[in-house]
């Protein structure tokens, strides 16, 4: 069985028995506190504190505190245990590597992962106790946090308005996405009218906000206005799932892409890119360890990979060139040239080629046709 299959399973397996965990531990003292507030209520009311505190004890008592968070912690340190088995058993360590790391720099992408989720509260903390220094990088990233936040949020309250308003101010650099992004939230919000069967309300709405949209997105308006007819039946209107390919959370998490694509930057944290390539990663780097019978000692000491680890598109942030017969990655010193057959090598491998040739003129490794240096044109990337 795959390895980081393995042990996905087994880290989803302490995460359920966590996410129990946390229900439980939830519910007692939920049920708890309700419980104190009503015998305070009960005892300034000039009602006997005994009688109160008495029947407080047997409502405790109910609720078996004790027995079921025990029950539950029981069972997340046996998934935990379990966890702890599967990752000593994983052969996923061949193909790690001891490196320093710069601490300051793990920190940084550890608050700016926080902020991204909204856990200000936690990335505030971090900074205080590991002494993180707040550099103009890491303030900016702290401020596109808040702001996007500030858009997204009310979407979980099926607020649209802060989303559309932050839309419209941005709709030149969005071009096109600007009317699918609104077109999408003003159907959430009218669907969430019909869900509630607010018939008359969705009517309003629709008139208000559906024909400056009528132009790109009429079929889709048609079938939102004939959702009218089904305001009783919502749940088996035919054309409910594909009105809504995103959603809710989907819709934000659309924004936030958006937003972060506005600024130049990748819309997952920098902890999310990192982990999610290395994980990508691993089966080659796995591969190439047992394939080639290498130790700890010569795996740590290898300066630069026998094969190309293949990422896709998502990891691909900028352009880069590898020359395909050198396989140097090309710079400012060594930049990437176009051949007359539209080939493309880096510039210090078409002049090795040049004085391997007397008459100057060399052949493309890819295909006959034949060349110089002169006739090849520098690209810019």
């Amino acid at each position: 069985m795959d390895p980081i299959a393995t042990v996905k399973d087994g880290f989803n397996q302490v995460a359920k028995r966590q996410k129990h965990y946390h229900t439980i531990s939830q519910a007692v003292t939920d049920g708890a506190f309700e419980g104190f507030v009503e015998s305070l209520v009960q005892i300034l009311t000039k009602n006997d504190p005994k009688t109160v505190l008495t029947e407080l004890k047997l409502k405790l008592d109910s609720l078996l505190p004790i027995n079921h968070l025990q029950e539950s912690q029981k069972e997340t340190n046996t998934s935990l245990t379990k966890f702890e088995k599967v990752l000593g058993k994983s052969d996923m360590f061949p193909a790690s590597r001891s490196i320093d790391l710069d601490h300051q720099l793990v920190d940084k992408m550890l608050v700016e992962y926080f902020y991204r989720q909204g856990l200000f509260e936690v990335g505030e903390l971090l900074i205080k106790e590991a002494e993180v220094e707040v550099d103009d990088q890491l303030s900016e990233a702290i401020a596109r946090s808040l702001e996007i936040r500030r858009v997204t949020e009310p979407l979980k309250e099926k607020d649209t308005e802060p989303a559309m308003r932050w839309i419209s101010e941005n709709r030149e650099n969005l071009k096109e996405e600007a009317s699918k992004l609104e077109m999408e939230l003003v159907s959430l919000k009218y669907w969430e009218m019909l869900r509630q069967r607010k018939r008359s309300e969705a009517l309003r709405f629709a008139r208000a906000h559906f024909p400056k949209f009528a132009s790109l997105h009429s079929v889709k308006i048609r079938k939102l206005i004939v959702a009218l007819l089904w305001v009783r039946d919502l749940e088996n209107y035919p054309h409910s799932e594909e009105l809504f390919p995103l959603g809710w959370d989907k819709a934000s998490r659309e924004l936030t892409k958006q937003y972060y694509n506005l600024h130049g930057q990748p819309s997952s944290s920098l902890l999310a890119v990192a982990l999610s390539a290395g994980v990508e990663s691993l089966p080659r780097l796995l591969k190439l360890v047992r394939v080639m019978g290498l130790e700890n000692e010569e795996w740590g000491e290898m300066k630069q990979l026998p094969v190309d680890l293949e990422l896709g598109d998502e990891f691909r942030f900028h352009s880069v060139f590898v020359c395909p017969v050198s396989r140097e990655q090309s710079d400012e010193y060594n930049p990437p040239m176009m051949m007359p057959c539209r080939h493309v090598l880096c510039k210090e491998t078409i002049l090795r080629l040049c004085k391997c040739c007397s008459t100057r003129r060399f052949k493309c490794p890819y295909c006959p046709a034949y060349t110089t240096a002169a006739a090849c044109r520098q690209l810019y990337i």
